[in-house]
């Protein structure tokens, strides 16, 4: 058995390169919850400035808002709930990755962007059953600072390029 540095260096370079589809694929992951993050922001503010939430949609709890908000509001309403939803999931499959790929910093950053994302959700529910102008406005945070921690993720997997 060699235990010199050499075979030491050997093996991390091929754990290294082990982990490196894993890593890519958190990187690509990463970038389209920046992508699709960016779209749910803009669309949004749209639903926000130009779209009045049905009356009848109001004061039946989260759950029911939530479900109303595809079935009776307005289509821009149905399209920024529905991409939300395909958020969730998206932001779920970033972070197994992350777990999948060990690598800590990227992790973390995915934990806080998935409790973000998930954050921003409720707030959305909460909007829509009770028009609160703070839930709005805890949604755009809630995004916000999850755009922030997927850019972490691509700052961090991109400098580990070859």
């Amino acid at each position: 058995m060699d235990l010199t540095p050499q075979a030491t260096t050997t093996t991390a370079a091929s754990a290294r390169s082990a982990s490196a589809p894993s890593v890519e694929r958190l990187r690509r992951s990463s970038f389209g919850a920046v992508l699709a993050l960016i779209v749910q922001y803009g669309l949004g503010m749209g639903v926000n400035l130009f779209v009045n939430v049905p009356d009848a949609d109001k004061g039946k709890g989260m759950g029911a808002a939530f479900g109303k908000a595809f079935s009776n509001g307005p289509a821009a309403l149905a399209a920024h709930a529905g991409i939300g939803l395909l958020l969730v999931i998206n932001v779920i499959v970033v972070l197994v990755t992350a777990f999948r790929a060990g690598h800590r910093v990227a992790l973390v950053s995915s934990i806080v962007g998935a409790l973000c994302v998930i954050g921003a959700a409720f707030s959305g529910a909460n909007f829509v059953d009770k028009g609160a102008n703070s839930a709005s406005m805890t949604m755009a945070v809630l995004t916000g600072v999850a755009i922030a921690c997927y850019a972490i993720n691509l700052y961090v997997l991109g400098s580990e390029r070859d």
